[in-house]
């Protein structure tokens, strides 16, 4: 049985974490063809491969002598570990930063049968090779040393989770509000064309014209900002039009005055967001490069396109 302090299992935990943020940023990179930092932290660290290899370690102490059990036992812990992860990741942040809805006997995307026996195999190979030379390294560690190492960690990956859960509900904002703001374009010109008979501005196809506009396009602030100039063009035209119904007498005045209160404040909504937000989405993503959103799908291509810069001519 593991008999360590709890010093130690720290210790144990920052270690795999960052032996997991190493394995994954090579494998995305190799795939992008791109250094990805992934992970959800800023930092060198990717707690659920600790937090994995803890509960593997835990979940096999009773069946350390049998290869098949440890297969089944850490297979079993780590897939349940990896599922509830995923779902409450998705619900705060309206997001799956992994996702495998692809891959064949998946269970609502979180998990699949090809991660869950890769969690078996990694199961046996970190109870028998990796963790009885990290279980010697890490006892040899004088106790004084390991605290302070242990303190300077948990201060800095602290850190790092305050940043990057703040990051992720910036994202979480920014997709809600171009959600939202797309919406509210989408129902007033519904209304307009109730409301006039000029004829209606075609959303959709505005939209291609400017993600064909994005391709290849310079630095990323640039790209928000004709993004945010072309929802707000959209939304001028829009009153233009109610205002021209107002002179025309076409409508009743009440309901065009309605219609121009929505406008007004949606051309505030838009004034709101800040860049700094952007960037904080642009930052998760940027690290997580799969991450998928069912609800706001639209969003997250958006910001997509307007993170587009250099990457364009790299890949």
């Amino acid at each position: 049985m593991y008999s360590y302090n709890f010093t130690q299992w720290l210790l144990i935990f920052y270690l795999y974490s960052f032996v997991g943020w190493v394995w994954e940023s090579c494998y995305v990179s190799l795939k992008k063809a791109r250094w990805v930092n992934r992970g959800f932290l800023n930092g060198p660290f990717l707690p659920i491969y600790g937090f994995g290899a803890l509960t593997i370690l835990i979940s096999t102490l009773a069946v350390r002598e049998n290869l098949p059990l440890i297969f089944l036992f850490g297979m079993a812990a780590a897939s349940v570990l990896e599922y509830f992860t995923g779902v409450g990741m998705e619900k705060i942040f309206h997001v799956r930063y992994w996702d495998y809805s692809n891959q064949k006997f998946n269970l609502n995307g979180h998990i699949c049968l090809t991660s869950s026996l890769a969690w078996g195999f990694f199961s046996v190979l970190l109870v028998r090779v990796i963790h009885p030379p990290v279980e010697t390294a890490v006892l040899s560690i004088p106790a004084t040393t390991a605290e302070v190492v242990t303190v300077v960690l948990s201060i800095l990956v602290a850190g790092d989770v305050t940043q990057s859960f703040h990051e992720a509900l910036d994202l979480k904002e920014t997709l809600i509000r171009l959600s939202e703001s797309n919406e509210h374009i989408r129902r007033l010109q519904k209304r307009l064309e109730v409301a006039s008979a000029f004829a209606e501005l075609d959303y959709e196809e505005q939209q291609k014209k400017f993600r064909e506009k994005l391709a290849g396009k310079g630095e990323f602030l640039r790209n928000l900002e004709e993004y945010r100039q072309m929802q707000q063009q959209r939304l001028r035209e829009l009153a233009q039009k109610l205002a021209q119904s107002v002179e025309a007498g076409k409508q009743k005045t009440e309901e065009l005055s309605s219609l121009q209160e929505m406008l007004v404040k949606e051309l505030q909504e838009l004034g709101s967001r800040t860049n700094r937000k952007y960037r904080h989405a642009a930052r998760q993503l940027r690290r997580n490069p799969g991450m998928i959103s069912e609800k706001y799908g639209d969003a997250l291509k958006d910001i997509r396109e307007i993170m587009r810069r250099k990457n364009t001519k790299k890949d």
